[in-house]
């Protein structure tokens, strides 16, 4: 088995490259990163990439069929990962998370590939009150982000192949990495509380966040990566989580000060609703991948980033302005001339 796994070099492809080889010993496992947070590394004594077989380096809006032949499987992890960078690059946000998403997945289709795997979200149901959220329920984006994650779902549900293709709606990510963002609630959470010693929850703690842990994510693509087509569709969106893991954005504060005794939480009930609240049934991914399933509960997740974070001798409680913001990685980049306005690098 060969794979290719574009975007590796981010928060979740370390633990996709380290599964991966894990699980398919044998596998041809490449890397195809355009390099952005590269140097983004936390706590990891070696370089992730080094269980690749190889890393190539480049713009996904660069690939093509010649590059992406000979592979089973194509993982298309290469995103504009989060609202504040769809905010603030938005045409790119579309270009990158639906218009290349989307040429990629006919290259690889021409190329002969068998599986291609999209990193979806469950953002795409927006302001979903009401209960759980399932795969045939309305969807509601109300970001760039969810907009280009919808819209990449659209076209590539359209492509007449006979590639077998997966969206994976992945709930909200979390937990330790390699190359670590704090930009993601339960980072945060757990960033403020070891710098900070206390949270400070903007909304009044309501609002639902389904979670998964990055090492969850990787056993969800190994299992999309590997689908047949009668196992849930030619094509196919899903869920990517478990229905256990549907949280209050106030019950995530509270289990991050138990397991940092002395902690402070401090919660704005005054503030407006937050519109971005969402619960999500993951029962159809619980049927199709049994052997797939979550394994690392929110305690866990809490202490591996607490484990992770202590031994990079995590101390800044100014860390939103940190290289641990994606956002601050690309306007550094870009404030230095190594970026223009369209995230190329520049010669």
């Amino acid at each position: 088995m060969k794979i290719l796994i574009a975007g590796n070099m981010g928060y979740v492809g370390p633990a996709v490259v380290r599964h991966l080889r894990a699980t398919h010993p044998n596998a041809i496992l490449h890397g195809f990163d355009n390099a952005y947070f590269a140097h983004c590394l936390t706590g990891s004594v070696t370089l992730p990439e080094r269980a690749l077989d190889e890393q190539f380096y480049g713009d996904v809006r660069t690939l093509s069929a010649d590059r992406l032949s000979g592979y089973d499987a194509v993982v298309e992890l290469a995103a504009i990962s989060n609202d504040p960078m769809g905010n603030q690059f938005e045409a790119v946000t579309f270009d990158i998370n639906q218009g290349c998403v989307v040429s990629i997945a006919k290259a690889a289709a021409a190329a002969g590939v068998k599986n291609f795997v999209f990193a979806s979200s469950c953002s795409v149901y927006g302001i979903a009150a009401g209960g759980p959220r399932s795969e045939t329920d309305p969807l509601n984006p109300i970001t760039a982000y969810a907009k280009s994650k919808i819209g990449a779902e659209g076209e590539l549900s359209a492509l007449d192949t006979d590639m077998v293709i997966t969206s994976l709606r992945f709930a909200t990510a979390c937990g330790m990495s390699d190359r670590l963002r704090l930009d993601l609630v339960l980072n945060d959470f757990v960033a403020c509380s070891l710098s900070q010693g206390e949270i400070t929850v903007l909304s009044d703690g309501s609002p639902w966040r389904p979670l998964i842990d990055v090492a969850d994510m990787a056993r969800a693509i190994d299992w999309a990566a590997t689908r047949s087509a009668d196992n849930g569709g030619q094509y196919l969106a899903i869920n990517a989580g478990s229905n256990d893991r549907n949280y209050q954005v106030r019950d995530l504060a509270k289990a991050v000060s138990e397991a940092v005794p002395g902690t402070k939480v401090s919660i704005n009930l005054d503030a407006p609703a937050d519109s971005r609240s969402y619960q999500v049934c993951f029962d159809l991914y619980k049927s199709l991948a049994p052997n797939h399933q979550p394994q690392v509960n929110l305690k866990q997740s809490i202490e591996n980033l607490i484990e992770g974070l202590t031994r990079m001798n995590f101390k800044d409680a100014q860390f939103r302005n940190s290289e641990l913001m994606r956002l601050k990685v690309l306007q550094g980049h870009i404030s230095q001339n190594r970026l223009n306005m369209a995230l190329e690098w520049q010669s």
